[in-house]
């Protein structure tokens, strides 16, 4: 029995996690003007509007932020939140909770996808610097903007640009401090599975 608990929740948290992934790609790339017509935004357009469209009916963006997707994806995050623990036998969480443990997941999510488009860049500008690929191209159009404040500060030395080396340490510390105290001041368990 516990073989086929693992079972469904390694199901729920990869499916869960995956949408929850396309929809804060979508999220980050309407806040950041991403190229709509690349082929990926498509993708992720078309896979995001069946929820997305009523949502937005409801909730109108703010500054060109789209929040209808952050909702969205509070809303997925808990329901795997929920689905996990009533696999493992705890019921349902406080709504309350989990909305907030949800808040806590989502928010780590969105410094792991900012960590690994950094070190997809930093890969893509070694081996293939002028690459037209559509997926370089959207990752460096969400990595750049949360750069220039960086290079602002700190300039490229000698024509080496050393600014993904502070970006990966304001990462870490966000991560491992922010992430990680906002997680124990709402109560969230260890080990509870998060779409990360």
């Amino acid at each position: 029995m516990s073989d086929l608990k693992e079972i469904f929740v390694y199901i729920i948290t990869t499916l869960g996690s995956l949408y929850l992934l396309l929809v804060l790609l979508r999220f980050l790339f309407q806040a950041v003007r991403a190229d709509f017509y690349n082929p990926i935004s498509q993708f992720i357009a078309k896979a995001t509007n069946p929820p997305l469209m009523p949502l937005r009916r409801a909730i109108p963006g703010v500054y060109g932020f789209d929040l209808a997707a952050l909702v969205l994806a509070l809303l997925i995050q808990w329901l795997i939140i929920q689905l996990v623990l009533m696999v493992n036998g705890f019921g349902f969480a406080y709504a309350l909770h989990a909305i907030l443990w949800s808040a806590v997941g989502i928010l780590s999510l969105i410094l792991s996808i900012y960590f690994w488009g950094l070190l997809i860049t930093i890969i893509a500008s070694w081996v293939a610097p002028f690459s037209n690929n559509p997926a370089l191209l959207l990752v460096r159009q969400v990595i750049e903007p949360a750069m220039r404040p960086i290079r602002k500060v700190i300039p490229a030395l000698g024509g080496i640009d050393i600014t993904p080396i502070f970006a990966f340490m304001i990462l870490h510390i966000l991560n491992t401090h922010l992430v990680a105290a906002l997680a124990r001041s709402v109560g969230m368990p260890r080990g509870l599975v998060l779409g990360m």
